[in-house]
């Protein structure tokens, strides 16, 4: 018997394997939008029970608490009291999402017998009953109002965030980039959202909140702070650079997270040898969106003047020896504990839009703490620019 089919089935088995895999996800997938629209159209029929039944005090209580006792009775666990109560803040929050799903499904509701806000008209329960009934292709048509990638973990997370643009954009993003529910809070928890405010006028925020991080220059790639909580360090005058360094390597997954989409590691500790000296760059990625280098630059103390320098030389050179002729110019990063940002201003040519320095911080602040340090650098931009310009412009 020839050898050549056994030899074969490793491959087949790879390829087998690489479609129940698929196969799998797609179901969770299926699954999890399934369910996510099955609690919005829970929460729909609690609103309408509530609001066309009786209006006594204590009448929502107790008609969650009855609810929560049936449904329990005869599907299990998940039904809960306060399960049924965020069912009913999902549909609040998310109740725009009406038009998307009737849209969905419509031609297949029957003649309006009452009018309810947001133009949908239906009696209670008959909206959900012909999403449902013959499920498969209607509810799949009713699951277009939400994200197939997220679950109802993603969306219990992102009904937290009262900030409406900023729970847009958590979504776009989640979605976009394939976030765990821990990737997501971890994002939420550390005000990514504001963090990336500061580089973008009005405009830019609302473009951030329809259509997510689309980075088209190299200042939208920046936050200010950085936090990379993840790599459980001491605060930075415990810190070596050489340790900092090894840190993020460690935990370059979730640092590709914190430097936001379109970053690719190159390498680390790059050697640069001119006239037979030798340079090292810490760390370089490589934006697969906007065509360049980005080359970082780890610093556990306060910006020095030379730090700009040393950056710039770094930049000129992959500009010139490394850059290929469709590559844009590169991007010199360098994030420090500390920065004097007049200094940063006058040591840096007028106009410079290569090199940046950002701050980091190693362990999570309180939401309270990093809005009071947000505030506070808004108000030193504002005031610098008001010197400047006399008037404080439209942000």
């Amino acid at each position: 018997m020839s050898a050549k089919p056994v030899a074969r089935i490793p491959r087949l088995f790879d390829r087998v394997a690489r479609i129940l895999e698929e196969a799998r996800a797609s179901v969770v997938r299926t699954v999890n939008t399934h369910m996510v629209v099955a609690y919005w159209l829970i929460g729909r029929e609690i609103v309408q029970e509530e609001q066309g039944g009786q209006r006594r005090a204590g009448y929502g209580d107790t008609l969650l608490e009855d609810l929560s006792r049936r449904l329990t009775e005869r599907y299990g666990k998940g039904y809960s009291t306060p399960n049924l109560r965020n069912f009913r803040e999902f549909y609040h929050v998310y109740s725009n999402r009406i038009s998307e799903i009737r849209h969905a499904v419509r031609g297949e509701l029957p003649a309006p017998a009452n009018h309810e806000p947001n133009g949908l008209q239906s009696t209670p329960g008959e909206f959900a009953r012909h999403c449902l009934a013959n499920s498969e292709q209607k509810l799949r048509k009713a699951a277009s109002g939400f994200a197939p990638e997220l679950s109802w973990t993603h969306y219990a997370l992102l009904m937290r965030v009262e900030n409406e643009p900023a729970r847009s954009f958590y979504e776009i993003e989640a979605a976009r980039e394939r976030w765990s529910s821990r990737d997501l809070e971890r994002q939420i928890n550390s005000l990514l959202f504001e963090r990336l405010l500061k580089s973008r006028n009005k405009k830019g925020v609302m473009a951030l909140a329809r259509k997510g991080s689309q980075p088209q220059r190299p200042v939208d790639i920046l936050k200010d702070p950085f936090v990379l909580e993840f790599l459980n360090l001491p605060e930075s005058h415990h810190l070596v650079e050489s340790r900092l360094e090894q840190a993020l390597v460690d935990h370059m997954r979730q640092f590709l997270l914190e430097l936001g989409c379109g970053f690719a590691f190159v390498a680390r500790q790059q050697r640069l040898t001119l006239d037979g000296d030798h340079f090292y760059v810490d760390l370089v990625f490589y934006h697969t969106r906007l065509k360049c280098y980005v080359l970082v630059d780890l610093k556990v103390g306060k910006l020095t003047q030379q730090d700009l320098g040393q950056m710039q030389l770094y930049v000129n050179y992959y500009d010139r020896d490394v850059c290929a002729k469709d590559d844009n110019p590169t991007v010199g990063l360098i994030l420090c504990t500390d920065r004097n940002d007049a200094m940063v201003r006058y040591t840096l040519p007028v106009g410079q839009k290569q090199i940046f320095a950002a701050r980091y911080r190693v362990a999570l602040p309180t939401e309270k703490e990093l809005v009071t340090f947000l505030r506070r650098d808004w108000q030193l931009v504002l005031r610098e620019h008001e010197m400047a310009y006399g008037t404080v412009r439209e942000q």
